[in-house]
């Protein structure tokens, strides 16, 4: 048994060398393809084996190269962000209008003085929710902040 196993181990290993220079060319040759399909305007004319990848969901021509040539032409001027108009309050609920803030409330109302991090552990909730809500209801009148402690207004 053990002859058998020396064959198969000698000849595998033999198999091996004779393979090793095929792998180093083949090696060699990805590299150097990779280095062609790197440099432009060959003058070929004809496609390179690997495509250049684009993000994925972008369509041809889309790439910011295109995009920054133009900027550079035109003058500078600051771009505003499409959105709503400044001043404008954005659609939907009011800041501070939801249940949670109506909860806060009534804690504030029945204990005065309440700090943040006493009312998330009372409520059960982070603290970084708190820090939106109780100012927008400081905005609308029923709260005010002296100190740390937040208090009903009177």
């Amino acid at each position: 048994m053990t002859d058998f196993l020396d064959d198969k181990r000698r000849e595998i290993s033999d198999r091996m060398r004779e393979l090793k220079a095929a792998v180093d060319e083949y090696n060699r040759l990805e590299a150097a393809a990779s280095a062609l399909a790197a440099v432009r305007g060959s003058g070929s004319g004809s496609a390179s084996a690997t495509p250049r990848r684009r993000g994925p969901g972008r369509p041809r021509g889309s790439g910011t190269r295109a995009k920054a040539a133009g900027a550079a032409t035109r003058t500078t001027k600051a771009r505003r962000k499409p959105g709503r108009p400044p001043g404008r309050r954005r659609a939907g609920r009011r800041k501070g209008s939801g249940t949670r803030a109506a909860q806060a409330l009534s804690f504030v109302q029945g204990q005065p003085g309440i700090t943040i991090p006493e009312l998330a552990a009372k409520m059960g909730i982070k603290q970084n929710y708190l820090y939106r809500v109780l100012p927008g209801l400081e905005q609308e009148g029923k709260v005010n902040k002296r100190g740390r402690g937040w208090h009903p207004k009177a």
